[in-house]
């Protein structure tokens, strides 16, 4: 069974997510402020994490970065904030996906669903894919990059993992974001703006001159070993 923290201020909402999601087989945590949201992520070690961003007394946004000093557990962003430069804040703050209020259930639930898979076990005993300047080894879900190990969260391994198997070609911006946060994605651009400017600064020895993860105009995007 995952195990879900949800984060949000309104009881009547704590308490409807907590009802929905234990209808559908997780176990439910919940908080109502950042400050509790930290401590009870601490003690329970959820498998994802469903956040508000409108905190009493700390904002979403330092609440992803705490959590992600911590770890790369799936974050799921639910806030009434519609406007775009919110969805980018909170996704480069390190959130894996962003769900506005209000929402439908079914696809709330998929999302949920979908991040827990993002993070899951990969198979065991395959190769390492050994690129110029670092090693993923997917089997054991980590990259060497040099003498150090490269931390990634589960939506970054997920974009890695779709353009390292795609052998070299390139693969669409739609069909990336419809492989990774799934169906319903095709047009959230930013995302892929946001993610691929992450791994880029976590694997490229120059972010802005990429040699392994390109950009190819009107074909999509590439891995180069």
């Amino acid at each position: 069974m995952s195990s879900v923290l949800v984060v949000d201020d309104d009881p009547l909402v704590l308490r409807s997510l907590r009802i929905t999601l234990a209808a559908h087989g997780f176990s439910v945590l919940t908080a109502s402020d950042g400050t509790s949201a930290v401590e009870v992520f601490g003690a329970g070690a959820p498998d994802v994490v469903v956040l508000d961003l409108g905190l009493p007394d700390l904002d979403g946004i330092a609440v992803i970065r705490a959590l992600r000093e911590r770890s790369t557990v799936p974050i799921v962003v639910l806030s009434a904030r519609v406007d775009s430069a919110d969805k980018v804040a909170a996704l480069d703050a390190g959130a894996d996906d962003y769900v506005t209020k209000p929402f439908e259930v079914g696809e709330f639930l998929a999302r949920i669903r979908a991040a827990v898979r993002r993070a899951g076990p990969r198979l065991v005993g395959e190769p390492p894919v050994r690129a110029a300047s670092f090693t993923v080894d997917f089997g054991a879900k980590r990259i060497r990059r040099g003498d150090g190990e490269v931390h990634l969260t589960p939506t970054e391994w997920a974009l890695l993992e779709v353009l390292v198997r795609a052998g070299g070609e390139p693969v669409a911006g739609r069909e990336l974001l419809r492989r990774v946060w799934g169906a319903g994605h095709e047009d959230a651009g930013h995302y892929l703006r946001v993610y691929l400017t992450q791994l880029r600064r976590k694997l490229e020895p120059e972010p802005s001159r990429p040699r392994h993860l390109i950009t190819e105009p009107g074909r999509g995007y590439r891995f180069e070993r």
